[in-house]
């Protein structure tokens, strides 16, 4: 029973056995001598099989009418199934009640009606035929020719539950879903209705009437955003849809798992196969497998990408403010001719100790609420934009370095010494040939500057975690790394400043209570001018 791998044979072999066939007896009876296997262009599949030797009928009962294919005696039977219209132009009689008769025009009618209902209310329809042949077929085209009508076979595959929501979803983010398939128009737009594809009225195009259709106004068909069904595509087909989309500026991403979409895959910017019901050739093909098949698991993997890209921006934002206050002593120095209020040692305990854990713990956040109500951002647009630039630099880098300057400045100030005096020792002090109180009062003053901007980026961390929402929303305990950040960051402040042998490298002094009480107002200063930035954002 490998048919039942696929759902179709399954759901003809769930209707067979409510019918309380016999499948060992039948196999005995009927031999199978050849198939002609499905064809995406003629859309049918056909089997020949053979009478036993030992059996001049079927011999089986269907809801007690015996002998219902008694007409059916040549020893080889062909059996198709298939799209209910393209079988239907291959038949010429019809099976009724037993008996076999002409197939009349007002009968093909009637069969492709009741075929339309079963579609319209999304139902996949299976036309089935039969013919009888005194000798084995030799011509596989032949075999589908002059066939008999049986009757139509309707199933339906109704669409999980969370693929409305999926759906949904991609409409609110900005992202154009097209279904793009080989089942009957009315089937796939009833699908459509059902998951929220469309709303109203769709347009179906079909594979025969977009093969009419030039690169031009294909293209033309394409810029309707929602609502738009290519029904009976062939494989050559889809990947024509997907070369237009991309030449319209899109991204495109396609889904499949047959054979016959690898091309579409592999020209996909996001190729997506299935892992359950794909094929290896549509896996081998696709950029991404779905383990679960499940079109919803798109949308997760859609939040989690628009997260690991806010993230990577998050975390440069946060690295690249710190270079200013790094850099601005350096520049007060070339410009007001005053001592550095940095040494070297402790530009590399802010990048390479204060700052790394508190940045590794922006890349870890959870994806923002809301982050699919944005629309997608344009390929063109760069990572370093400038908005980050201006925020990092001009903004949250700008403020802390003249904060960590005023730090700098106020030490010196409440020793008695102005801008003049501090010019004026800048020699002395640089040849570190000042007297021993010029040289504590600088340590002392440089540790001020460093503790600042690092308290400045305890408030910076929580700014960065979102360009627009308020830290307040996304609440101060939501990331908990950010709190292991912050604890290792002061761990490492406290040892260089009051560990002696840590104090004489990089060249630190104690501070004073009214010191640490300055410090204390760094953090929330950073993060209030930040959240007013947000709101005059949000406004604008």
């Amino acid at each position: 029973m490998a048919a039942t791998s696929d759902p179709t044979e399954a759901a003809l072999l769930v209707a067979a056995l409510k019918k309380k066939l016999n499948f060992e007896e039948l196999q005995r009876q009927l031999q199978r001598t050849q198939e002609v296997p499905f064809d995406s262009r003629r859309r049918m599949m056909s089997v020949v099989l053979q009478r036993s030797s030992d059996n001049s009928g079927l011999g089986f009962e269907l809801e007690g009418q015996s002998d219902y294919l008694k007409p059916l005696t040549a020893p080889y039977l062909i059996f198709t199934k298939g799209s209910p219209l393209d079988v239907l132009q291959h038949c010429k009689q019809i099976l009724k009640d037993g008996h076999i008769e002409e197939l009349s025009a007002a009968e093909r009618k009637e069969v492709t009606a009741v075929n339309d209902g079963f579609a319209s209310r999304g139902y996949r329809v299976l036309g089935l035929a039969t013919r009888q042949k005194e000798e084995q077929p030799q011509d596989a085209q032949e075999l589908e020719q002059n066939l008999i009508f049986v009757g139509l076979v309707a199933m339906i595959d109704p669409p999980r539950a969370e693929v409305a929501d999926a759906i949904a979803q991609c409409h609110q983010a900005g992202i154009q879903v097209t279904m793009v398939t080989g089942d009957y128009g009315l089937t796939a737009e009833a699908i459509a209705q059902q998951i929220g594809l469309v709303d109203g009225k769709a347009r179906v195009v079909t594979g025969e009437e977009m093969g009419h259709l030039s690169d031009a106004q294909l293209c033309q068909v394409l810029q309707q955003k929602s609502g738009l069904i290519f029904a009976r595509v062939q494989p050559e087909q889809k990947l024509r849809l997907v070369q237009a989309y991309i030449r319209m500026g899109h991204t495109v991403a396609v889904t499949g798992d047959g054979v016959n979409d690898a091309p579409a895959l592999r020209a996909a910017n996001i190729g997506i196969a299935m892992g359950l019901s794909g094929t290896d050739v549509a896996r081998e093909a696709a950029d991404i497998v779905l383990i679960d098949d499940n079109f919803a698991t798109i949308i997760s993997a859609i939040e989690e990408g628009r997260a690991v890209y806010q993230n990577i921006r998050k975390f440069i934002t946060y690295i690249l403010s710190s270079n200013i206050p790094e850099l601005l002593p350096f520049l007060a120095m070339v410009f007001f001719k005053i001592p550095p209020a940095l040494v070297i040692l402790q530009i590399l305990a802010i990048d390479l100790g204060t700052d790394m854990i508190p940045a590794l713990a922006l890349g870890a956040e959870e994806p923002e609420a809301g982050i699919l109500l944005q629309p997608p951002r344009k390929k063109s647009k760069p990572l370093l934009d400038k908005s980050l630039m201006l925020r990092a630099f001009l903004f949250l880098g700008l403020l802390e370095g003249l904060v960590g300057m005023t730090g700098f400045l106020l030490v010196w100030r409440s020793n008695g010494y102005g801008i003049t005096q501090l010019q004026a020792m800048t020699s002395a002090i640089l040849a570190r040939s000042g007297t021993t109180t010029q040289m504590a009062i600088y340590h002392q003053a440089t540790t001020v500057t460093l503790a600042a901007i690092v308290a400045c980026q305890v408030g910076n961390v929580f700014a960065c975690r979102s360009e627009r929402t308020s830290i307040f929303r996304l609440g101060f305990f939501s990331n908990r790394l950010i709190w292991l950040g912050i604890a290792v960051e002061w761990g490492l402040i406290l040892s260089i400043i009051y560990f002696p042998p840590l104090q004489k490298v990089f060249a630190t002094a104690p501070l004073s209570p009214w010191q640490w009480s300055l410090l204390i107002l760094c953090p929330p200063l950073i993060l209030i001018a930040d959240e007013i930035r947000k709101k005059i954002v949000q406004a604008g």
